[in-house]
């Protein structure tokens, strides 16, 4: 357990909530950044699964996957249905934290803290690109490596190895894992087992992004929820049927399952 003031006296975790097979952390950006610092000083690693509905679906279909998110010690909310099922179920969200923030605000932490990052992720060139990004940003910011893992080396466990293989001269003390879920956690999991004092961010397409490859959507989309029509305007064809056919139902019957809830506890007191 690593103590901060968002800690309540006993060392308890914060306030989270369960959305299907997973509990949602209900903790700030700000907090985040403060854990890994305080962490890192501390040479206690973790692990950080950012929350959206498409893992939230995905985790309520596979026990292995929730069980997954479940050992990571940070799993926060990640789009706005996580953040307003949150709310509906009576906690304060502060907002969203998304890996696409956090690859640079952990990354400017760990500039000011002269800790090093390794990027894994993106296609061949986008890892190198966006740790020059990174770097030119937040000066200061040590880069101890950037790869781009090739297609179906998680296929086998001898390709796993050597993605770890390749991480564990580095010794990073973050490391940014954006390959999509799960197949992102399940090499966090193994990275973990040889550099435990690392903090990990399974990030997504946070990687590409920071590369310049795709650009986030405004900030008034983000802040109204909107943000993954935005996506799904620039990858229409890659993202249509996750996000209208599997992600839209799942989420509007988990806030539906939240309110139900809600209410029928309010009648039974």
């Amino acid at each position: 357990m690593i103590p901060l003031p968002f800690w309540d006296e006993r060392g308890r975790r914060p306030l989270r909530v369960r959305l299907g097979a997973v509990e949602v952390m209900a903790i700030s950006e700000a907090d985040v950044l403060d854990l890994v610092s305080h962490a890192w000083r501390l040479r206690r690693g973790g692990a950080i699964v950012t929350a959206n509905v498409d893992i939230l679906r995905a985790a309520a279909r596979d026990p292995a996957l929730a069980d997954l998110i479940t050992c990571s010690e940070l799993v926060v909310a990640d789009g706005m249905p996580v953040v307003w099922a949150g709310r509906l179920a009576g906690l304060r969200f502060p907002g969203r934290v998304t890996g696409s923030s956090l690859i640079h605000t952990l990354t400017e932490r760990a500039a000011r803290e002269r800790r090093s990052v390794y990027l894994l992720g993106g296609e061949p060139g986008v890892p190198e690109r966006a740790a020059l990004a990174l770097t030119t940003r937040y000066p200061g910011l040590r880069v101890a490596g950037a790869h781009s893992p090739p297609f179906g080396f998680d296929a086998t466990a001898e390709g796993v190895r050597g993605i770890v293989r390749r991480v564990i001269p580095a010794a990073p003390d973050l490391v940014l894992v954006g390959l999509g879920f799960p197949k992102q956690e399940r090499l966090i999991h193994a990275l973990r087992a040889e550099l435990p004092d690392a903090w990990y961010v399974g990030c997504g397409a946070a990687i590409p992004m920071a590369a310049g490859q795709f650009r986030r959507a405004p900030r008034t989309m983000q802040r109204a929820g909107a943000e993954w029509l935005y996506r799904l305007a620039q990858e229409p064809r890659r993202l249509a049927g996750r996000y209208l056919r599997d992600d839209l139902p799942f989420a509007l019957a988990m806030l539906a399952g939240v309110a139900f809830r809600r209410v029928t506890a309010g009648r039974s007191r």
